[in-house]
């Protein structure tokens, strides 16, 4: 639960009121620079018009000085207090704002140390309930000893010990901890590999449209470089007049850049992110630490687990290899909404992982059953309308009739085929204990949940559904959801009835969060 008060509300920092480091604020400048550079930018073509060179210096150096003091006297203004029931956090330099985060509430304390911050000794503590998006408070920066003992306070009290952790909480973690999995440099770079990306392409463009007012030409304009071409003695007829064979080793020789480009992008984000990834099992729960140059490390406890996802491809899957996730309140980073528990392992590592948070893999595929085939026709009416956007737009803007057909017809055929051979992996069925969806042809996914862990389920049907005699049945889980689609009525009805007659028989009261 989170709390913002007024300034006019009482915020004397308290006797025991401990500041970040002051280190910090170096790691923060610098961590900023980017950030500055439209400033920077705009103020020096400010000055331009003076035809003064001295100012362009002096200007740089003010908006430097402006953002070192601005966080010089946010450092100042920040404040959090250790207090027997909750972590409370109070800054601000003109608006003071105040947030206390009971002990009960946090769902996850992660450590991160970016480059500079682990050249420093410092790490970045953030605090995560659950109750929104993105970290609910974070400390930047505090030493790696208070953080690790923050930390070790923080589970120690969510377990009812009223004492502070001792200094030497953190080696008393790493006796704790056995290692449950790990990642080699070379899976490391295989799992690269399997992360084809083009991203450098849209970083590149965006940059491109960014800063194109500091270029002399307009980068985007195609006459520019055909003009550009001319001056070196290359017309537009020439270029046309390049044989068929010359033509198709461009265009082979673009297309293995592209390959390369994107294979090279893939290996070197897996390495950033993934080096040194190792998964520990504690008295609590799960910790990860991974990352080349940000080295994150993060605990998961067990009882906070929903549900696990299992996810592959069908070229992984011909080599045997998946990924675990865990669903939880808290979320893992930005770019993922839940825990990655192992991001690229066999199926005996998933497993063995997975049933250390008390889920187990399904008994074969005997248990999961298909849903209703004529369940398709229900999309059609999601189906219809981006199809007739899209064909009316190639009637509109395509150059030939015979163009126009062959589109049209990719269109119709193209959504069916994908969503029949979506429909080929849809799974779904429960046994004693757990509930299974499996879903995706070409990200293909697994999802398990505990019957125990569901907080709600709900029966919807459309109008088409609905004159079908079937049902989907939506599973309410803590962050996140469920779904099983093309039931008949009466079996979305069963399903219903048994989990929440297994639910309403355990009493949530005596369990310890």
């Amino acid at each position: 639960m989170n709390e913002t008060v007024d300034a006019a509300e009482d915020l004397t920092p308290a006797v025991d009121g401990e500041r970040l480091h002051i280190s910090g604020l170096l790691v923060g400048f610098v961590s900023g620079l980017p950030q500055l550079v439209f400033p920077m930018v705009a103020a020096i073509f400010g000055v331009r018009k003076a035809d003064n060179p001295v100012l362009i210096p002096i200007v740089i150096a003010l908006v430097l000085l402006f953002s070192l003091f601005f966080r010089w006297l946010a450092w100042l203004r920040f404040q959090y207090f250790v207090g027997e029931h909750d972590i409370r956090v109070e800054k601000g330099i003109l608006n003071r704002t105040a947030r206390s985060i009971p002990y009960a509430r946090i769902q996850d304390v992660s450590i991160e140390q970016k480059p500079l911050a682990r050249m420093m000794g410092l790490g970045e503590v953030k605090f995560e309930t659950g109750g929104g998006d993105g970290d609910d408070a974070k400390l930047s920066f505090v030493t790696l000893e208070e953080a690790n003992r923050l930390r070790a306070l923080i589970r120690s009290r969510k377990a009812g010990v009223a004492v502070a952790a001792p200094a030497d909480a953190p080696e008393r973690v790493e006796e704790d901890t056995r290692p449950i999995f790990a990642m080699d440099g070379k899976r490391v770079f295989v799992f690269g590999l399997y992360s084809f990306s083009l991203v450098i392409f849209a970083v590149l463009g965006g940059l491109a449209q960014q800063f194109d007012f500091l270029l002399p030409f307009d980068f985007w304009d195609v006459k520019h470089w055909i003009g550009l071409a001319e001056e070196r003695g290359v017309s537009v007829s020439q270029i046309n007049g390049v044989g068929l064979f010359a033509q198709l080793i461009l265009a082979f020789g673009a297309i293995t850049s592209l390959i390369f480009i994107g294979f090279a992008t893939g290996v070197v984000r897996t390495i950033l992110r993934e080096h040194g990834f190792r998964l520990d099992q504690t008295a609590k729960g799960f910790r990860r630490r991974r990352g080349l140059f940000t080295l994150t490390d993060v605990i998961m406890p067990t009882h906070r687990v929903q549900a696990a996802i299992v996810q592959t491809g069908p070229f992984r899957k011909r080599r045997g290899w998946h990924s675990l996730k865990f669903v939880s309140l808290a979320q893992d980073s930005k770019q993922e909404a839940n825990y990655v528990a192992a991001p690229f392992a066999t199926l005996d590592e998933v497993w063995r992982i997975a049933q250390a948070a008390a889920i187990v893999a399904p008994d074969g595929d005997e248990r999961l059953q298909k849903g209703v085939a004529t369940y398709w026709l229900t999309q059609l009416v999601f189906i219809v309308p981006v199809l007739l956007t899209a064909m009316a737009a190639l009637v509109i803007f395509a150059d030939a009739p015979i163009g126009r057909t062959t589109l049209l017809l990719l269109l119709l055929l193209l959504p069916g085929a994908f969503f029949w051979l979506d429909w080929r992996q849809y799974r779904f069925g429960l046994d004693d204990h757990q509930l299974y969806v499996r879903r995706g042809w070409w990200r293909q996914q697994m999802t398990i949940a505990p019957q125990l862990r569901v907080q709600s389920v709900e029966i919807a049907q459309g109008p088409l559904s609905r004159r079908q005699g079937l049902a989907s049945l939506r599973f309410g889980i803590a962050g996140g959801t469920m779904e099983m689609i093309a039931l008949p009525l009466a079996t979305a009805v069963a399903i219903r009835d048994a989990v929440m007659e297994k639910v309403a028989a355990v009493d949530y009261s005596a369990i310890r969060s």
